[in-house]
């Protein structure tokens, strides 16, 4: 006996139990997977599929997209007769069953024949990005099995007497460096151009833009699954961009020459003039069109301090274009410097960055460099450990001290030394008992 579905008038319908778990697996898709797409957890869905619960509101909408078994409404009469069908309860002639064995084999044969080919999984709740196109996925496409790509609404097949007609096999899903690939040709001019902007250098642009391409390569299964997977590669170029590091290094030291225009040279010079962090909420707010609050979260500040450092940068650039300072309420002013910064990044020529399989393979030549140099300073490290603990002495031994003179201490024994008051009187002594005065020889009469 299986639970009675509940939730709103306007909540789709869903299968028994069974039909739940058969629809899963016929898609080729996990518990983990469908717990992702609809925001619970595997034992969620375990317990939908089991009958211990069902799934209500939106989760309920979401969960027969992701199986799917949403579609039009049908008639009261025929979900009847389907439930009885499916329970068993009723006394019918097996037409039901007969007919969801032929849409089960179609459906199988269907998945057999879609082509099986590695995609790159993609998060379901993840937003596209308004940077790259979305392909829609056909009920056709759905029917054949993708797991990784968002399963589009499809409708359950009515019994019909005479087949539909075959569609043409869908087009391969794209792998992770066609997925790759697809992202740099769409941002990464754009953010060449931003980082110019940001900067004041042209080659630092480039350059900064290609090493966040190759770090999102290199962390490509992360940047697949971010909701705005060129935000990701967005705020890594910035960073790279405005690196303190930047400054020692003496070809950009100093920035290139500004533009001969005056209006784009006084806007470019009031944005170098103020500080990186006024610099960059400038730009994602009033050029890119970030909100406020997305502009704190990808500055790593909060939202007062966002807007604070917004103003400070506002007034600042109106000191240099009068137009700016006119505008009386922020709304005008953000159109005025979103319209002169992008004719200043659409007017400046900045170097074309390199093809994306030039910047893929250069990415992996740089991690294999930086692997090798990692793996050989650890050797380096524990050969050196091994000779000293071969090397080293094994106990301590005190080091004999040399000897020393010792000045103003008597001997221990025998007399001391004659000084020359002494030798003098000595020498007299001598030289005078045999041969001294008659005073000193007795006189014998």
């Amino acid at each position: 006996m299986t639970r009675k579905p509940t939730g709103p008038a306007t909540s789709p319908p869903l299968p028994s139990p069974k039909e739940r778990k058969r629809l899963r697996e016929a898609r080729k898709l996990t518990e983990e997977q469908v717990a992702t797409a609809v925001g619970v957890t595997p034992a969620t869905v375990r317990a939908w599929e089991t009958g211990r619960t069902s799934p209500r509101g939106r989760r309920r909408a979401a969960y027969a997209k992701v199986i799917g078994s949403a579609g039009p409404p049908t008639p009261p009469q025929a979900t009847a007769a389907k439930a009885k069908t499916e329970t068993g309860t009723g006394t019918g002639t097996g037409t039901g069953t007969e007919k969801r064995a032929e849409a089960k084999s179609a459906e199988a044969k269907s998945a057999d024949s879609g082509p099986k080919s590695p995609r790159t999984p993609v998060n379901q709740k993840a937003s596209p990005s308004p940077h790259l196109p979305v392909d829609r996925e056909t009920p056709a496409e759905a029917g054949a099995g993708a797991p990784s790509r968002a399963p589009a609404p499809e409708t359950v097949p009515a019994p019909a007497p005479a087949p539909a007609p075959v569609a043409p096999p869908p087009p391969a899903g794209l792998t992770a460096a066609e997925a790759f690939d697809a992202l740099y040709t769409h941002t990464a001019p754009g953010l060449v151009r931003q980082a110019y902007v940001l900067t004041g250098r042209r080659n630092l642009a480039r350059e900064s833009v290609e090493r966040a391409f190759q770090l999102a390569w290199h962390r490509w299964p992360e940047v697949a699954r971010d909701r705005d997977p060129a935000g990701w590669v967005r705020a890594a170029a910035y960073e790279y961009a405005m690196s303190p590091w930047n400054r020692v290094r003496r070809a950009h030291r100093r920035p290139d020459a500004l533009p001969e225009e005056p209006g784009r040279r006084a806007l470019l010079h009031a944005l170098l003039e103020m500080p990186a962090s006024y610099r960059r909420t400038l730009l994602l707010h009033d050029g890119v069109g970030l909100g406020l609050a997305e502009t704190a979260a990808e500055t790593e500040a909060s939202t007062p301090a966002a807007a604070g450092r917004l103003m400070n940068a506002r007034a600042t650039v109106a000191e240099r274009l009068p137009e700016l300072g006119r505008c009386s309420t922020p709304a005008g002013q953000s159109v005025v410097l979103r319209e002169r910064l992008g004719a200043l990044a659409l007017a400046e020529r900045v170097p074309a960055p390199a093809s994306a399989p030039v910047v893929r393979t250069g990415g992996e030549r740089r991690a294999q460099r930086w692997t090798r140099a990692t793996v050989c300073f650890g050797v380096l490290l524990a050969g050196a450990t091994a000779f000293t603990l071969n090397t080293a002495p094994t106990h301590y031994e005190q080091p004999i001290a040399p000897a020393a003179r010792v000045a103003g201490v008597p001997p221990l024994a025998g007399p001391e030394k004659l000084t020359a008051q002494d030798l003098k009187l000595q020498k007299a002594l001598r030289g005078e008992l045999a041969h001294g005065p008659e005073r000193l020889v007795p006189q014998i009469p």
